[in-house]
C-alpha cells in the first residue's frame, strides 16, 4: 500500500508535466506559435528549479521536532491547488499562452511542493532494500503519467476539445492522490526528532556536491532535445491525435519497459555503465533525427519510432540509474531537502536547455539542432564516467555518518 500511494503521486506529478512540456508545445505549434516562443514553455519549470529555497521549511513542517508526520497535509493542500489550476486552465484558450503560462506556473509551484514531501516520505519510510522499487515507481510513474498527460490528453484534445481534456486530467489527479492520503493517515502520530533540516547540512557533504554535478551533466545531454520532438513531428505533418497516440503508447509501453530494463541493469552492472550507455544510445538516435530532417530519407513511421525511442525508451533507461543515485545520496533525516537539490539541478538544466533549444531550432533548423544535441551527448560521456557512482551495487560510500535507509521506520 505504501508503494501504491507513492507511485500514485509520481504519476500525478508527471500528468502535470506531460500536459505542460509535451502536449502544450504541440498545441502551440498547431496554433502557429513560433518555436522560440514554444521554447519559453520551459520557464514554467521555474518552481522545480527554485523549490530548494523552500524545501527546508517544508521538511521542518513535515517533520516537526515532536509530533506526527505531516506529509498528508502537504499533499492534500498542494493537490487541491493543482486540481483547481487545471480546471481554471480548461477555461482558457491554449493559443493565448501568457495567462495559461501563469496558471500552470502556480500549478507547478504546488506540484513541486508536494514532490518535496513525497520524495522525503519515500526515502524515509522505505528501507534501503526497497529503494529500487521506489526508483521504479519514480521513473515508471513518470512515464505512465506522461502517457496520460502527454498522450491521452492530446488524444482527448484532438477528439473533443481543450476544456474537456483538461478537466478530465483534473479528475485523474484527484483519483491518483487518494491512495497516498490513506497511507499518510496511518503514519505514527507521535515522534521526536533531533536533526533540523537545512541546505547548509546538505551542501557541506562532498558526495552530494559530486552528485549535483553528475546530475547537471547527464540531464543537459539527455533532455535538451525533448521539447523540440513534438514540434518536429507537427512540422512533419502529423496531427495532434496521432502525436497523442504516439506519446501515450511510447510512454506507457516503451518508457515503462525501459525503466524496468534500466533497473535490472543498474542492479547487475551498477549505475555508471547504465548512464554511459544511455548517453551513447541517445546520441545515435538524435543523429538519426538529424539525418531525417536534413535528408528527408526516412519514412514517417521510422521517424516516429526513432522519436519515441529517444524521448521515452532511452530517457527512462538512463534516469533509473540517475534517480537511484539521488535516493542513495540523500540523508533520510532531511531527504526532502537533499533529493530536492538534485531535482532542482535537473529542472534548472532543463529550463536553460529548453530555451536555448527553441532558439537554435528556430534559427538553424531541426537538422542542425539535433546534430548538436547528439554531439553534446557524446561529449559528456567522459565527464559522467568520472563523476558518477562506481560502486557495483549502486551504493556509494557515504559521508554523512548514517547508512542509506537508516531513517526507515
Amino acid at each position: 500500500m505504501l508503494l501504491t500511494g507513492i507511485t500514485g503521486l509520481y504519476i500525478a506529478q508527471s500528468v502535470i508535466g506531460g500536459i505542460t512540456w509535451t502536449a502544450l508545445p504541440a498545441l502551440m505549434r498547431e496554433a502557429d506559435v513560433p518555436l522560440d516562443r514554444i521554447g519559453l514553455v520551459s520557464l514554467i519549470a521555474l518552481p522545480w528549479v527554485l523549490k530548494f529555497l523552500w524545501a527546508p521549511m517544508v521538511e521542518r513542517y513535515r517533520l516537526p521536532k515532536t509530533g506526527g508526520n505531516r506529509s498528508g497535509a502537504i499533499v492534500l493542500f498542494g493537490g487541491l491547488i493543482s486540481i483547481f489550476g487545471l480546471i481554471l486552465s480548461g477555461s482558457l484558450d491554449p493559443s493565448g499562452w501568457m495567462p495559461l503560462f501563469a496558471i500552470l506556473t502556480v500549478v507547478a509551484f504546488a506540484a513541486s511542493t508536494v514532490d518535496i514531501a513525497c520524495d522525503g516520505f519515500a526515502v524515509q519510510s522505505l528501507a534501503s532494500g526497497h529503494h529500487g522499487w521506489a526508483n521504479a515507481a519514480q521513473v515508471g510513474g513518470a512515464y505512465l503519467g506522461s502517457a496520460l498527460g502527454g498522450g491521452l490528453f492530446l488524444y482527448l484534445v484532438g477528439t473533443s476539445d481543450w476544456q474537456i481534456a483538461t478537466w478530465a486530467m483534473a479528475a485523474v489527479l484527484l483519483l491518483l492522490g487518494l491512495p497516498f492520503l490513506l497511507v499518510a493517515s496511518r503514519m505514527p502520530s507521535e515522534a521526536r526528532r533531533e536533526h533540523v533540516p537545512s541546505l547548509l547540512h546538505a551542501l557541506r557533504r562532498p558526495l552530494l556536491r559530486r552528485g549535483l554535478f553528475a546530475a547537471g551533466t547527464f540531464v543537459v545531454a539527455q533532455k535538451v532535445s525533448l521539447g523540440m520532438i513534438g514540434p518536429f513531428l507537427v512540422d512533419q505533418g502529423l496531427d495532434l491525435k496521432t502525436i497523442g497516440l504516439i506519446n501515450g503508447s511510447g510512454s506507457l509501453v516503451i518508457g515503462s519497459a525501459a525503466a524496468l530494463v534500466g533497473g535490472a541493469c543498474v542492479r547487475a552492472w551498477g549505475a555508471r555503465p547504465v548512464l554511459i550507455l544511455a548517453l551513447v544510445l541517445q546520441a545515435c538516435l538524435l543523429s538519426l533525427l538529424a539525418a531525417a530532417s536534413l535528408t528527408g530519407a526516412f519514412s514517417v513511421p521510422i521517424m516516429i519510432m526513432i522519436a519515441i525511442t529517444s524521448s521515452s525508451g532511452v530517457m527512462a533507461f538512463g534516469f533509473v540509474a540517475l534517480y537511484a543515485q539521488f535516493m542513495r545520496l540523500s540523508d533520510p533525516r532531511q531527504a526532502g531537502v537533499d533529493f530536492t537539490l538534485f531535482q532542482c539541478c535537473d529542472a534548472a538544466v532543463s529550463i536553460i536547455g529548453g530555451v536555448v533549444a527553441g532558439h537554435i531550432a528556430e534559427a538553424f533548423g531541426y537538422g542542425v539542432f539535433f546534430s548538436a544535441a547528439a554531439a553534446l551527448a557524446l561529449a559528456v560521456v567522459p565527464l559522467i564516467a568520472r563523476v558518477s557512482a562506481d560502486d557495483h551495487s549502486g551504493h556509494p560510500s557515504n559521508d554523512r555518518g548514517v547508512t542509506p535507509g537508516s531513517g526507515a521506520r
